[in-house]
Protein backbone atom coordinates (compact mmCIF):
# COMPACT_ATOMS: atom_id res chain seq x y z
CA UNK A 1 0.00 0.00 0.00
CA UNK A 2 2.97 2.35 0.36
CA UNK A 3 3.24 2.46 -3.42
CA UNK A 4 -0.19 4.09 -3.76
CA UNK A 5 0.78 7.54 -2.37
CA UNK A 6 3.92 7.46 -4.50
CA UNK A 7 1.93 6.59 -7.65
CA UNK A 8 -0.60 9.30 -6.86
CA UNK A 9 2.22 11.83 -6.45
CA UNK A 10 3.64 10.77 -9.82
CA UNK A 11 0.22 11.20 -11.45
CA UNK A 12 -0.16 14.70 -9.99
CA UNK A 13 3.34 15.60 -11.16
CA UNK A 14 2.60 14.29 -14.66
CA UNK A 15 -0.67 16.20 -14.89
CA UNK A 16 0.94 19.34 -13.56
CA UNK A 17 3.69 19.12 -16.15
CA UNK A 18 1.12 18.62 -18.93
CA UNK A 19 -0.82 21.69 -17.80
CA UNK A 20 2.43 23.63 -17.51
CA UNK A 21 2.95 23.12 -21.26
CA UNK A 22 -0.34 24.78 -22.25
CA UNK A 23 0.18 28.32 -23.50
CA UNK A 24 -1.88 31.42 -22.98
CA UNK A 25 -2.96 31.44 -26.63
CA UNK A 26 -4.12 27.81 -26.43
CA UNK A 27 -6.04 28.55 -23.24
CA UNK A 28 -7.72 31.61 -24.77
CA UNK A 29 -8.68 29.54 -27.82
CA UNK A 30 -10.21 26.84 -25.59
CA UNK A 31 -12.22 29.35 -23.55
CA UNK A 32 -13.41 31.02 -26.78
CA UNK A 33 -14.55 27.63 -28.06
CA UNK A 34 -16.22 26.87 -24.72
CA UNK A 35 -18.12 30.17 -24.89
CA UNK A 36 -19.47 29.32 -28.35
CA UNK A 37 -20.39 25.81 -27.21
CA UNK A 38 -22.17 27.10 -24.11
CA UNK A 39 -24.02 29.69 -26.22
CA UNK A 40 -25.23 26.86 -28.46
CA UNK A 41 -26.65 25.15 -25.36
CA UNK A 42 -28.29 28.38 -24.19
CA UNK A 43 -29.77 28.89 -27.67
CA UNK A 44 -31.00 25.28 -27.89
CA UNK A 45 -33.14 25.49 -24.74
CA UNK A 46 -36.60 26.93 -25.43
CA UNK A 47 -37.43 30.00 -23.32
CA UNK A 48 -39.93 28.01 -21.23
CA UNK A 49 -37.18 25.52 -20.35
CA UNK A 50 -35.03 27.93 -18.38
CA UNK A 51 -37.09 27.32 -15.23
CA UNK A 52 -37.14 23.54 -15.81
CA UNK A 53 -35.71 21.16 -13.20
CA UNK A 54 -34.96 17.55 -14.12
CA UNK A 55 -35.82 16.54 -10.53
CA UNK A 56 -36.99 18.63 -7.56
CA UNK A 57 -33.60 18.55 -5.81
CA UNK A 58 -31.49 19.95 -8.67
CA UNK A 59 -30.99 23.43 -10.08
CA UNK A 60 -33.09 24.74 -12.92
CA UNK A 61 -31.50 24.89 -16.37
CA UNK A 62 -30.92 28.62 -15.80
CA UNK A 63 -29.57 27.87 -12.32
CA UNK A 64 -27.01 25.42 -13.75
CA UNK A 65 -25.85 27.96 -16.31
CA UNK A 66 -25.72 30.82 -13.79
CA UNK A 67 -23.81 28.61 -11.35
CA UNK A 68 -21.34 28.01 -14.18
CA UNK A 69 -21.01 31.80 -14.56
CA UNK A 70 -20.46 32.31 -10.82
CA UNK A 71 -17.70 29.71 -10.86
CA UNK A 72 -16.12 31.29 -13.95
CA UNK A 73 -15.84 34.56 -12.02
CA UNK A 74 -14.49 32.89 -8.88
CA UNK A 75 -11.91 30.60 -10.51
CA UNK A 76 -10.70 33.14 -13.07
CA UNK A 77 -10.36 35.90 -10.46
CA UNK A 78 -8.35 33.54 -8.26
CA UNK A 79 -6.18 32.29 -11.12
CA UNK A 80 -5.51 35.62 -12.80
CA UNK A 81 -5.82 38.16 -10.00
CA UNK A 82 -8.16 40.22 -12.20
CA UNK A 83 -11.14 41.76 -10.40
CA UNK A 84 -14.43 40.50 -11.85
CA UNK A 85 -17.12 42.97 -12.93
CA UNK A 86 -19.42 41.73 -10.17
CA UNK A 87 -18.99 42.38 -6.46
CA UNK A 88 -17.15 39.70 -4.50
CA UNK A 89 -20.19 38.52 -2.55
CA UNK A 90 -22.67 38.76 -5.44
CA UNK A 91 -23.97 35.55 -7.00
CA UNK A 92 -25.37 35.80 -10.50
CA UNK A 93 -27.29 32.61 -9.79
CA UNK A 94 -29.10 34.39 -6.97
CA UNK A 95 -29.48 37.84 -8.55
CA UNK A 96 -30.03 37.37 -12.30
CA UNK A 97 -33.53 36.67 -13.58
CA UNK A 98 -33.68 33.02 -14.57
CA UNK A 99 -35.06 33.61 -18.05
CA UNK A 100 -33.46 33.03 -21.44
CA UNK A 101 -32.40 36.62 -22.16
CA UNK A 102 -30.95 37.50 -18.76
CA UNK A 103 -29.28 34.11 -18.24
CA UNK A 104 -27.69 34.12 -21.69
CA UNK A 105 -26.35 37.64 -21.18
CA UNK A 106 -24.93 36.86 -17.72
CA UNK A 107 -23.30 33.60 -18.77
CA UNK A 108 -21.69 35.02 -21.90
CA UNK A 109 -20.39 38.00 -19.89
CA UNK A 110 -18.65 35.56 -17.55
CA UNK A 111 -16.87 34.01 -20.54
CA UNK A 112 -15.91 37.47 -21.85
CA UNK A 113 -14.36 38.22 -18.44
CA UNK A 114 -12.54 34.87 -18.44
CA UNK A 115 -11.17 35.33 -21.95
CA UNK A 116 -10.06 38.93 -21.37
CA UNK A 117 -8.45 38.05 -18.03
CA UNK A 118 -6.52 35.12 -19.51
CA UNK A 119 -5.43 37.27 -22.47
CA UNK A 120 -3.91 39.75 -20.01
CA UNK A 121 -1.61 37.05 -18.56
CA UNK A 122 1.83 36.03 -19.74
CA UNK A 123 2.83 32.42 -20.35
CA UNK A 124 5.22 32.74 -17.40
CA UNK A 125 2.32 33.61 -15.08
CA UNK A 126 0.75 30.22 -15.82
CA UNK A 127 3.55 28.64 -13.76
CA UNK A 128 3.19 30.96 -10.76
CA UNK A 129 1.72 29.54 -7.58
CA UNK A 130 -1.49 30.94 -6.09
CA UNK A 131 -3.63 29.97 -3.13
CA UNK A 132 -7.28 29.09 -3.25
CA UNK A 133 -8.21 28.78 0.39
CA UNK A 134 -5.83 26.21 1.86
CA UNK A 135 -5.06 24.71 -1.55
CA UNK A 136 -2.05 25.90 -3.53
CA UNK A 137 -1.83 25.51 -7.27
CA UNK A 138 -0.25 27.04 -10.31
CA UNK A 139 -2.33 29.62 -12.13
CA UNK A 140 -2.39 27.35 -15.19
CA UNK A 141 -3.69 24.35 -13.25
CA UNK A 142 -6.36 26.50 -11.63
CA UNK A 143 -7.43 27.69 -15.10
CA UNK A 144 -7.68 24.03 -16.13
CA UNK A 145 -9.87 23.32 -13.09
CA UNK A 146 -12.08 26.28 -14.03
CA UNK A 147 -12.40 24.88 -17.53
CA UNK A 148 -13.28 21.45 -16.17
CA UNK A 149 -15.96 22.97 -13.94
CA UNK A 150 -17.73 24.84 -16.74
CA UNK A 151 -17.55 21.75 -18.95
CA UNK A 152 -19.11 19.64 -16.18
CA UNK A 153 -22.08 21.94 -15.65
CA UNK A 154 -22.68 22.54 -19.35
CA UNK A 155 -22.66 18.76 -19.79
CA UNK A 156 -25.23 18.34 -17.04
CA UNK A 157 -27.66 20.48 -19.02
CA UNK A 158 -27.70 17.97 -21.89
CA UNK A 159 -30.28 15.98 -19.96
CA UNK A 160 -32.37 19.12 -19.38
CA UNK A 161 -32.46 19.77 -23.12
CA UNK A 162 -33.43 16.17 -23.91
CA UNK A 163 -36.18 16.16 -21.29
CA UNK A 164 -37.62 19.36 -22.81
CA UNK A 165 -37.59 17.77 -26.28
CA UNK A 166 -34.69 19.92 -27.52
CA UNK A 167 -31.67 18.56 -29.34
CA UNK A 168 -28.34 19.30 -27.66
CA UNK A 169 -25.70 20.90 -29.88
CA UNK A 170 -23.21 18.66 -31.61
CA UNK A 171 -19.93 18.36 -29.79
CA UNK A 172 -17.53 21.21 -30.51
CA UNK A 173 -14.32 19.52 -29.49
CA UNK A 174 -12.21 21.44 -32.01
Amino acid sequence: MKKLPFLFALMVLACTSVFAQITKDQTVAEWTRAKAYTKAYLDAMPADGYSFKATPEVRTFAGQMLHLADANYFFIATATGKTPPIAKDVSVEKTVAQNKEATTKAVLESYDYAIASIQSMTDAQFKEEVAMGKMKSTRGLLLAKAFEHQTHHRGQTTLYLRLKGATPPNEMLF
